[in-house]
C-alpha cells in the first residue's frame, strides 16, 4: 500500500511540474507607432523612410507603402522621436521630427500632411518646397535622357562592330546609321545636361557619356570638348585616357600627351596602360614615329605586354634607313627594332602579336637586315 501511495505522490509531483513547464508565459507588453504620410501636394508619399528613436536610444526603421502608410511594431513603452527622412533630391535636408508616447498594447498615431505643414511654415518654406519639387522633376528628366542616351550608345557600338565586318556594298548604309544614332544619343545627353544644377554631382557622367556618343562615331573634336568638360567636373584617370585617345586621333599630339600623362599620374598602377593606349592611338592614326616614345614608356613599365613590344618594333621601322656599302645599299635598323620584335614573339609565340612579330623578322631578313628569325630560347633542364 505504501508503495502505491508513493508512486501516486510521485506521479502527482511530475504532473504538476510538467503542467508548469508547458504553461504559456505571458508575453512582454509592447506598443507600436503607425500612420499615413502625405506629400506637399496632399498625396500619399510612398517609399519614405520613417525612423523611430526611443528615449533610451533604441532605433527602428521602415518605409511607407504606396498608400503612404507605415507601421513600427514591437516598441517598448516610452517617449519616442519619429523622424521622416526626405528622399532625393531633398535628402540633404534635416529629417522632419515629431515626438509621441508609446503605451503597451496601443498604437500611437503619427500622421503627417506636408501640404498643411508647409502652409503653416510661411512663404519661405513654400518657396523651398517649390525649388525642391523643381529639382525632383529635373532629376527625373536627367535620368530619363541619360538612360535613353546610354541605350543609343550601345546601338552605336554594335553598328560600329558590324561596319568593320561588312562588305563594301553595305558600308555606306551602316555609316549613315552610325551617324544617325550618334546624333540621337548626343541629343539625349544634351537634354540631360539641361537638367544639371550648379555643382551637380552627376555632371561628370553626363559630359563623359556625351563624349562617348561623339567618340564612337569618330567625331574627335566634339568628343574632345565633351571629355574636357567631364575632367573639369571630375579629374578621373579614365576620362583623361579617353580624352587622350580622341586628341591623338585628331593629330593634337602634345595635348594628347598631356592628357595621358595626367591619366598616368592619377592612376600610377595603370600608367603602362595609359602610355600603351597613347601608342595605339598614334599607331592607328599612322603616326608611327610619334608612337615610339609612349610605346617605349609602356614597355618599360610593363615589359610583359606582347602588344606593346610588337607595336614598338613596327613603329621603329619608320626610322629604318639604308647605307651604301661598296656598290650595295644595306638596311640600317633603328636600335631596338629587332629586340622589340623578338620580345613580342617570345611573350606571345602562338598569338597574333607574336606571329606578326615573327613575320616582321622574316621580312627584315629578306631585306638583308642580317638578323636571325629565330629567338635563342634556353631549353629547360629536365
Amino acid at each position: 500500500m505504501k508503495s502505491f501511495l508513493k508512486s501516486w505522490a510521485l506521479a502527482a509531483i511530475l504532473t504538476a511540474a510538467l503542467t508548469s513547464a508547458l504553461a504559456p508565459r505571458a508575453a512582454a507588453q509592447t506598443g507600436s507607432i503607425g500612420g499615413t504620410i502625405l506629400d506637399v501636394n496632399g498625396n500619399p508619399w510612398a517609399e519614405v523612410v520613417i525612423r523611430s528613436v526611443s528615449d533610451q536610444g533604441a532605433k527602428q526603421e521602415t518605409k511607407t507603402d504606396t498608400a503612404g502608410k507605415y507601421s513600427l511594431p514591437n516598441l517598448r513603452a516610452g517617449i519616442y522621436t519619429v523622424f521622416v527622412v526626405f528622399p532625393p533630391p531633398n535628402d540633404k535636408q534635416a529629417p522632419y521630427e515629431v515626438k509621441c508616447r508609446v503605451q503597451n498594447g496601443e498604437e500611437a498615431k503619427v500622421e503627417l500632411n506636408f501640404k498643411d505643414i508647409v502652409a503653416k511654415q510661411g512663404t519661405a518654406a513654400q518657396e523651398q518646397v517649390k525649388k525642391n519639387e523643381e529639382a525632383k522633376v529635373k532629376l527625373e528628366g536627367l535620368k530619363t535622357h541619360f538612360t535613353a542616351g546610354n541605350a543609343l550608345i550601345d546601338q552605336e557600338k554594335q553598328v560600329k562592330t558590324d561596319l568593320q565586318k561588312a562588305p563594301a556594298d553595305q558600308r555606306g548604309a551602316l555609316k549613315q546609321k552610325l551617324a544617325d544614332l550618334s546624333d540621337q544619343a548626343v541629343k539625349e545627353f544634351q537634354e540631360a545636361s539641361k537638367s544639371l544644377v550648379e555643382k551637380d554631382p552627376n555632371a561628370h557622367l553626363v559630359w563623359f557619356k556625351l563624349g562617348e556618343a561623339y567618340d564612337t562615331a569618330g567625331r574627335n573634336d566634339d568628343a574632345a570638348q565633351a571629355y574636357q568638360q567631364a575632367v573639369a567636373a571630375k579629374p578621373d584617370p579614365g576620362y583623361y585616357n579617353n580624352l587622350g585617345n580622341v586628341l591623338a586621333r585628331a593629330g593634337k599630339i602634345e595635348e594628347a600627351k598631356a592628357a595621358y600623362t595626367k591619366s598616368a599620374e592619377l592612376d600610377p598602377a595603370n600608367a603602362a596602360t595609359a602610355w600603351r593606349n597613347f601608342g595605339i592611338s598614334l599607331y592607328n592614326a599612322n603616326r608611327l614615329a610619334d608612337a615610339i616614345e609612349p610605346l617605349q614608356k609602356a614597355t618599360e613599365l610593363d615589359p610583359k605586354s606582347a602588344q606593346a613590344w610588337y607595336l614598338l618594333g613596327a613603329s621603329l621601322l619608320m626610322k629604318m634607313t639604308t647605307k651604301k656599302v661598296g656598290d650595295k645599299e644595306e638596311v640600317q635598323l633603328a636600335p631596338g627594332t629587332v629586340e622589340a620584335y623578338q620580345k613580342a614573339e617570345e611573350l606571345d609565340p602562338n598569338g597574333p602579336w607574336g606571329q606578326q612579330a615573327k613575320q616582321g623578322l622574316t621580312d627584315l631578313k629578306a631585306l638583308g637586315a642580317g638578323i636571325e628569325t629565330k629567338i635563342n630560347v634556353k631549353k629547360k633542364k629536365s
